[in-house]
């Protein structure tokens, strides 16, 4: 690109100075002989005020001193050179001059300029200025030289200016197509710099705009694996542990085991309808709204087992006049699961789920009797574990929370408590 710029600055630099020149040396040659006419007129006038009336009677005649490269001659009647240089025999200017005109030609190679002299009414000779023309056109010739040189001159500072101004415009282009090399290549953080010129910052922009869109839904595709692994590791576990033992143990209630499988069911399937609106990188749009005190009741329910086999237990302790507000029921049951299976997990002693209405919003407090190690500020960055875990619970629950507008922290660190303060809904 930076030569095209080149080339064309440079054919539009040779047409502008065509258009000049060319016009400006037809001027030049047409001023050049005009001058040079109106010189010998001059000096052939300036003769005549020097000639005598007597000179026909070989009366001398002191000439002025004309140009050193031309003639200047004085003819009688008889058409005879009397004074000066010039040809012996008057040419056909002086003999048309002896009619008392002026008269200014180019003939034979030479400019000429015959005045006559005149005595009352009547010419009594005729003065006679010539140059050579080859005179003229050396003299028009150097100053189209001169003309070419400032053209030539006016062409190479073109030429300066428009690579200088090739590398201004390519430069910006360059950089932003190694930016694009360098995107290519893995580096999402790589970002195309401004350069001062709209447009190309506008390409700039836009291309900055579109790496970080991108970047973003890479971001959430590259954690989709994570979360839903995560997420569906231990309803499927209890799933298949609670069909084992309904089919090993005889007195099982049938329809009881299928109902209670029915439930892990229609909770896995929330669970990956989640895990897929959050790889959107979208809010969800129209969430159901659920009576906080059911989720409560099924998140016992579903963690009650796990943590008894470990003889620990779980203890609901909700405030009867916030069991009914309505909460994002799929939404919240992912992240209360996600914070039991922390504390089941990485915690100690009975868990303990308070539910609390602060007016504003309810609060959802998940404590255990443990005591966390860990620095509240990188608690819900990824890979962040104190365990055998791989560090994504936590903030999959941040983010989980933050989609629907809720705030999930650390409220205590002995115990271990985590707050879900989730925003009163209509």
């Amino acid at each position: 690109m930076r030569q095209r710029v080149v080339r064309v600055a440079l054919v539009a630099a040779s047409v502008v100075l065509v258009l000049l020149a060319v016009p400006l040396a037809v001027v030049i040659r047409a001023s050049f002989f005009a001058d040079e006419r109106g010189e010998l007129q001059r000096d052939a006038m300036a003769a005549v005020i020097r000639v005598s009336p007597d000179f026909t009677a070989g009366d001398p005649v002191e000439l002025p001193p004309g140009q050193s490269e031309g003639q200047l001659g004085v003819y009688d009647t008889a058409l005879r050179l009397r004074t000066g240089t010039g040809p012996s025999t008057a040419d056909t200017a002086t003999r048309r001059a002896l009619a008392g005109t002026v008269v200014q030609q180019s003939a034979g190679g030479e400019l000429v300029a015959a005045v006559p002299i005149s005595q009352g009414e009547r010419v009594i000779g005729v003065v006679r200025a010539a140059i050579s023309t080859r005179s003229v056109w050396n003299r028009i010739l150097t100053a189209w030289g001169a003309l070419l040189g400032a053209a030539l001159l006016a062409l190479g500072a073109a030429i300066l200016v428009a690579r200088r101004q090739a590398r201004v415009l390519t430069a910006p282009l360059e950089s932003l197509s190694r930016t694009s090399q360098a995107i290519a290549d893995g580096d999402l953080s790589a970002r195309a710099a401004t350069c001062g010129i709209n447009e190309i910052d506008q390409v700039a922009d836009t291309h900055n705009a579109m790496v970080q869109r991108l970047a973003q839904l890479l971001h959430h595709e590259k954690n989709f694996t994570a979360n839903a692994s995560h997420q569906l590791r231990t309803p499927l576990t209890g799933l298949q542990l609670g069909l084992e033992q309904a089919l090993t143990t005889p007195t099982t209630n049938p329809r009881a085991a299928i109902e209670e499988a029915l439930e892990r069911a229609r909770h896995l399937n929330d669970t990956i309808d989640e895990v897929l609106q959050l790889a959107k990188a979208e809010p969800a749009a129209g969430a159901a709204l659920q009576p906080a005190g059911e989720l409560l009741e099924r998140a016992e329910r579903r963690w009650h087992g796990p943590l008894a086999q470990d003889g620990r237990r779980i203890r609901l302790t909700p405030d009867p006049a916030a069991t009914t507000l309505p909460v994002p029921g799929r939404t919240t049951e992912q992240i209360l699961d996600i914070l039991l299976d922390n504390a089941h997990r990485h915690g100690h002693g009975t868990v303990t789920v308070t539910l609390r209405d602060m007016g504003a919003a309810l609060a959802l407090d998940i404590a255990d009797e443990g005591t966390l190690t860990l620095h509240p500020k990188t608690l819900f960055e990824r890979g962040t574990t104190t365990g055998p875990g791989e560090g994504i619970g936590l903030a999959l629950a941040k983010d989980l929370a933050d989609s629907t507008g809720a705030r999930l922290s650390l409220t205590h660190t002995a115990p271990t408590t985590f707050t879900l303060l989730l925003p009163h809904t209509q």
